[in-house]
This record gives C-alpha cells, structure tokens and sequence, in this order.
C-alpha cells in the first residue's frame, strides 16, 4: 500500500512512498485539509543520503503504532530540502531558535497556516539516548494544540519574530577596505587545525570557499603561512578516508579529526567545489598531487554522477545493504583475493589495511605510507583492480534528481579544469551540461530547479540563477562561445530584477513566482555550498566588468557593505563573501580574445591564460565566425586581430597592454602582472 509521495519523482519522496504514515508532499492540498479539520502539521524534512533520515524512517515511519498516532492526530508533509530550499531554510531558522541547533532530518510542528511552534531533528521511537522518544513528542504536542493553543500561538509569535530580527540588514557606511580581508585571515589562522588541517576540530567539514579565500589572499599578499594553511588541509583530506582512495571523490565530512572515518555518503556539490580548489592549490602551489585529486575527483563525477542527457546527479547514500560505508570498506583477505601477493602487501602497507582494521573490524583506506619510486604503477594497477571488484558489489542509493544549482558548480570546474589541465573530454562534458541546463532546465525563459523523470519543476531559486550563470560564464570562458556569455548575462539580470531587496540591500533567495511562505527567505551565509546572495554578488561584479554596467556594480558593492562587518568577525561562515570582496578591491583583469576560437594559436594562448591562476579575471571572446558572438560592449572596444593572428588584449579598468599575438608574448605579459590577481 503506497500514499501520496508515490506520484512524486524526488527519490527521498519515493523512499517514503511505502511508509504506513499518510504522507502528502508539500502543497495547498495539504495545507487546506489541515485548516478543514484543524489539525497540527507534522513536516519532515531530510535528503536522499541522509544517513539519520533513513534512521528515523525506519524507526519511526514504519512503525504502524507511531504511524496511526500520526494519521489520527496531524497532517504529515515530506519535503525533500534539496528541491525545497526555501522550505528548509526558514524552517531550520525556526527549530535553531527553539533548540539551539539544526540538522536533519528536520522535525517542526505547524499550525494549519504554517507556522512553526515546535520542532527538533531526529528523535528516537522511544525515550532514550537522552532524547525525548518521538511517541512522546507526538502525544505531548497533540494534547498542547487541543488544550493549550494559547500557548502554542505565543510560542509561534516568538519564534517568528526571532526569525525576522536575524533578516534585518545593517548598512555599513564604513568603506569595503583591505583590512577586512587581513581581519578574516587573523581570524581564520586562529582556527586552524596546524596539526591536521582544516579548522577546529571533530566534525571536520572540507571548507572549500575559505580554502579559496586563503588562496587569495596568499597571492595578494605572499603571505606563506596562508598557503600552508591551504596545502596541508589538501594534503591531510586527499590522503585521509574522506577521499575514496579507490573511486576517486569526497566524502560529505569526517567524523574525526584526522579526516579518516568519514560520513560517507557524497554529494555533488562537494566535489564540484573541491575539484576546483585542488585545480587552483596545484596552479599556486605545482604539487602533482592536487592535479592528480582534481582529475580523479572530475573522473568520478563523469563516470558514476552523469546523465545520458548531461546533467549530473545529486548524491550517493552513505549506506548500502543496511550499512554505513559498506560499500567502500575492506578487509585484508578481501585485498589478498583481487591483487597477487606482492601487490596486496604492497597496498595494504600503503593504504594502511590491517587485520584488525580501523572502523568496526574493518578498513577505511588511507595514505599510511610511503610508496618507493617503482612501486607507483603497482599502486595504480591496485586501485583499478580494486575498483573493478568494488564495481560487483552492492552499491550505494543514488539519488539522480538533477538540480540547477549544484549543476551550476560542477559546470565552472569542469570548463576551468578542461582548459587548464588540456582535457578535451572535459570540455565536451561541459558543453553538454551548458546545453542541458539552458535547454531542458530552462522553460519560458525561467531556470527550472529540479529535472528529474524527464521532468523540468519549480522555479529556480536565486541560488540556481546565480550559479548556472557563473557556470555559463566559466563555460564561455573556457571555450569564448557567444551563447554561453549571452546566457549568463542573460540570467544576471533575472538575478537583480525577481531577487533584489534595494529596501534592505540583501537578495531574496525567492522570487514572486515561488509561494508566499509565512517570511520570504533570505539567507546570507555561506554553507557547504556558497549561499545564493554570495555567489549573485560574485556573478554580478563578474558581469559589470565584462558589461561596464555600473548598475550591477552598485548592488554587489551595495551587498557587501550590508554584510560588512560580519565578514571579519565570522569568516568561516563568509567565505564566498570574502572571495567577493577580494574581486572587487582588486586590480580586476579584463581579457579580450579576438580570433576563431578553434584556431590552433588561440587554443593555445587560451592554456597560456589558464596556467597562472588569476581569480579576479574575466574573459570575453569575440570570435567572426560565431553567430551568436556578443558585440558592443565597452571592453570590446577598438579590439580586432592584428595580422590576420589571433590576438588578446589584457587590460585592468579599461587600460589595455600590447596586445599579444603568440603564446610566447602573452606568456612574457602574465610574468609581469601583479601579483594581487
């Protein structure tokens, strides 16, 4: 017997499809029946690969018991948050002001309008683990609506009003100045794990966008110590288990300190990010490792996270068969069967595999050892041998709704990364994810957030616009194809036009073709992945500067100095912002390609461009035998080739040097840039 989530196309909804309770997704039919029968709302929120959710289902949701206490008593609403992010945004607020933390899965009781008065995240069936059981929960709360609903609308008051004191922007009259950046830096070193990289210490989350920032930072000032901040925690992730040794890409988190027991499920957005930033540490730093982890980390998304279509899935689960990480742990003997002898011994020394193994009596992989110069190959036949018997196991749930956003991020790896390592096949990927986003996740010219079962559904919100414009923009970057620059800029003017708050200087993470929820969200920090309002201020500096539109320029500027002071202060929540900020007060690189953009000279001044990492860039390409060129703009100006070559101009605020018309002289010209790039 299924309930209503059966008709849904979210794989969490799905999951859930078969649950005793009487589930209805997110929707006015819900709503309205709560309000008929004036019953509380019990909504659920969680994801695919959230190990605690699938806890808390099998626990709670199908218990027949727990399930008729349910049925009887509230209407029970499942939302996936990675479809719903406005949902889950204002809701999380909600339960962090009543308990103090968040998470999932996330458990909030509403009033028939929807409105929070309760909530929490996983509670046990029963009373237990120091936590009320969710029987409990369920018979407390149903008796305080039928009985003392006064109480219950105070709470409701109060929760609300807390959630929009935190909405309030702060103008900021102070300037956007350089020592905000060294501010954050100070701040970040105290954090920092010297031991082990990252920051603080267990649960140890990968960090990308401070990692950039420090990136940056350390090319603006030098400083070495930022670097070594940047390395180490790359060094300690790539040889800890939250890298899968054997398949290539990360894991969400570590649960220790050391990066070695992770939660092993994987999500897009992680590797999309860290793909990036091991691409430009190996610019800064050369380190054939952090090339080796980008490509690895790329491998896997293109072989195990990609549609038919282009697109790239969501997530794998950390579980398989019941069990946490069973699907990427092993055992010394299992070694022993797949590899000869001298190879096991070999890889299990390198990889740290003992018999009494490291998680539950077996083995997560990690770099323990050394490897001899001539034992490298061995290693690398290891890990496809190994891989090949992993591929005959059960494998983890994927959860292959494809979302515009994380999308989005994946694409700007993907384009940069073709470009700069010289991987054709990256770039064909790329392309094909670019047509997929503004083809079939595009309807009536509006970004579409979710595509999956062949269907297009719910409006992008401001994270999708942004990201999939900055992704079009890598994307154009990388191959100086008019139809991506046309695109991008495109959305950056949805971005400003359906999501900016000029009253308060902040973005909404909606717009008025979403549903008017009890506040309209507006979320700032920055997360695992770049908040919305981040990466709109980023693209919008991005597009000024290739459009002279000093408009957009305003509303970035306008943006960071609302935010102005948080950045300094909370620098680990802001690290996308402070990416932001570093662009703006530099001395911005405006880059004019002129020529045909397949032409043997421009491919390889296009590798000359991207083998110095020069964040605070932007690259135009205007190329007479694309149709869907872009022309007119300011920065195009007075640019053509020179001789019948291929020329690029390279010009800061206008200004442009000697055009250069081979790759020995655009290499001559990027040694002498500053190095505040």
């Amino acid at each position: 017997m299924t309930n209503r989530l059966a008709n849904e196309t979210s794989p969490y909804l799905l999951q859930h499809a078969n649950n005793p309770v009487d589930w209805f997704p997110w929707g006015e039919e819900a709503l309205a029946l709560a309000r008929s029968e004036d019953k509380p709302i019990i909504l659920s929120i969680g994801y695919s690969a959230c190990h605690w959710c699938h806890v808390m289902a099998h626990e709670s949701f199908e218990n027949e018991e727990i399930a008729r206490v349910m049925n009887e008593n509230f209407i029970n609403i499942k939302v996936d948050r990675e479809e719903r992010p406005d949902l889950d945004t204002i809701y999380m607020e909600a339960v962090q002001s009543i308990m103090g933390s968040g998470g999932w899965p996330l458990t909030v009781f509403l009033t028939p309008e929807g409105k929070p008065f309760y909530g929490g995240t996983y509670f046990p069936p029963e009373d237990g683990r120091g936590l009320p059981g969710f029987s409990t929960i369920l018979r407390t709360v149903s008796d305080a609506y039928r009985n003392r609903r006064k109480e219950l609308e105070q709470a409701t008051r109060q929760i609300i009003a807390v959630i929009n004191s935190r909405r309030e922007g702060k103008f900021d009259t102070d300037p956007l100045a350089i020592d905000i950046l060294d501010q954050a830096y100070s701040a970040l070193s105290l954090e920092f794990d010297g031991d082990n990289g990252g920051f603080n210490q267990a649960p140890k989350f990968p960090q990308p966008t401070v990692l950039e920032f420090l990136l940056r930072h350390y090319l603006r000032t030098q400083e070495k110590a930022a670097l070594n901040i940047v390395t180490l925690t790359l060094e300690k992730m790539a040889r800890g288990g939250i890298y899968d040794q054997i398949g290539g890409g990360f894991h969400r988190y570590a649960t220790d300190s050391f990066w070695l027991i992770p939660h092993f499920e994987k999500m897009l957005y992680d590797n999309a990010l860290l793909s990036q930033v091991y691409l430009h540490a190996y610019l800064v730093s050369k380190m054939p490792l952090f090339r080796r982890i980008t490509e690895e980390t790329i491998d896997y998304v293109l072989r195990d996270m990609t549609s038919p279509d282009g697109g790239f899935y969501s997530s794998q689960d950390a579980d398989s068969e019941g069990k946490e990480g069973k699907y990427y742990v092993w055992t010394s003997d299992e070694i022993k069967k797949v590899l000869d002898e001298r190879s096991s011994s070999i890889t299990n020394d390198y990889y740290g595999v003992t018999e009494r193994g490291n998680f539950e009596g077996l083995n997560i992989l990690h770099v323990a050892g050394a490897l001899h110069p001539e034992e490298s190959a061995i290693i690398k036949q290891s890990k496809d041998a190994l891989l090949r018997a992993r591929e005959r196991r059960v494998k983890p749930g994927k959860d292959d709704k494809i979302l515009a956003s994380w999308n989005g991020l994946m694409l700007s790896s993907l384009a940069e990364a073709a470009v700069t390592l010289g991987r054709k096949d990256y770039l064909k990927a790329a392309v094909k994810n670019g047509s997929f986003l503004s083809d079939q996740m595009t309807s009536d010219g509006f970004l579409r957030r979710v595509y999956s079962h062949g269907q297009a559904k719910i409006s992008g919100y401001l994270e999708d616009y942004a990201l999939v414009a900055d992704g079009l923009l890598n994307l154009h970057q990388a191959t100086l194809t008019g139809r991506w620059l046309k695109e991008a800029i495109r959305l950056s003017e949805i971005v400003v036009k359906d999501f900016w708050d000029d009253e308060v200087g902040l973005f909404y993470d909606t717009s008025e073709r979403h549903q008017a929820l009890f506040v309209r969200p507006k979320s700032t920090q920055d997360g695992a992945l770049p908040s919305g309002s981040s990466a709109a201020v980023q693209l919008l500096l991005k597009v000024a500067r290739i459009t002279d539109d000093k408009r957009l320029e305003r509303i970035a500027t306008r943006s960071l100095l609302t935010l102005r002071e948080n950045l300094a202060r909370y620098p680990l929540a802001f690290g996308n912002w402070l990416c932001a900020l570093d662009f703006h007060l530099s001395n911005k690189k405006e880059i004019v390609v002129v020529g045909p953009s397949h032409d043997n000279t421009t491919t390889e001044m296009m590798r000359v461009l991207y083998t110095s990492w020069l964040p605070n860039k932007v690259i135009v390409g205007l190329d007479s035998h694309d149709s869907t060129s872009v022309t007119g703009l300011t920065l195009q100006n007075g640019k053509t080739m020179i001789n019948g070559q291929s020329t690029v101009y390279i010009c800061e605020k206008f200004s442009c040097r000697t055009p250069a018309t081979t790759p020995d002289s655009l290499k001559d010209q990027l040694r002498t840039l500053s190095s505040d790039s």
